[in-house]
């Protein structure tokens, strides 16, 4: 299925602020992959489809992983809105024909990162955050001015940003694999 199958099918299946963010991350993951030296071609569509499983019902997203094999962690199941990344890896493979483990994984980790991502992982991480159709956050033109400059930087200082949100109390449990991969950048950055 090529890139414009794609948005037509997305369209149709999110909210229209929803779909508006996806194509931001598709053309933010792209300038990142010709700043950086990655696919563009993997960026744009693992960019595209980062969300294609977000404006699910949270007991469906529950459900569906559990239809599909998909392992829910004790965090996920408080907070399902995190299955929206793992369930839309799934999809990618299944219905929007992405035979692609790269942009599969992209999809995957978008929202916790993790330890040692690939460029490809990272730049949809942080495209995600830093697409222009974002409410303004927090310190959100350094994060941006770092995402082109020193990527690893701009993991960091998104996860930071992330987990003192999170650590206010204001969304449940922090997921184990967001600090975890909190701590693998930022002991990168402090190796400098």
């Amino acid at each position: 299925m090529n890139r414009f199958e794609m948005r037509e099918r997305l369209e149709n299946k999110l909210t229209k602020k929803r779909f508006e963010h996806s194509l931001g991350v598709e053309y933010v993951s792209g300038c990142l992959a010709m700043v950086h030296g990655a696919d563009v071609n993997k960026a744009l569509t693992a960019g595209l489809l980062h969300d294609c499983a977000k404006c699910l019902p949270a007991d469906e997203k529950i459900a569906r992983c559990q239809k599909h094999g998909l392992p829910i962690s004790q965090v996920e199941f408080a907070n399902p809105e995190l299955l929206h990344a793992k369930l839309g890896a799934y999809y990618a493979r299944e219905k929007y024909e992405v035979d692609d483990e790269d942009i599969r994984s992209a999809i995957e980790f978008h929202t916790t990162g993790r330890p040692a991502m690939s460029l490809l992982e990272k730049i949809v991480f942080v495209a995600d955050y830093i697409e222009p159709n974002r409410k303004p956050l927090p310190e959100i033109d350094e994060i941006r001015n770092e995402a082109f400059s020193d990527i690893d930087a701009s993991v960091a200082h998104i996860l930071k940003n992330t987990l003192t949100y999170l650590d206010s109390g204001s969304c449940g449990d922090t997921d184990e694999m967001s600090v975890r991969t909190y701590k693998y950048y930022t002991s990168l950055n402090s190796e400098d």
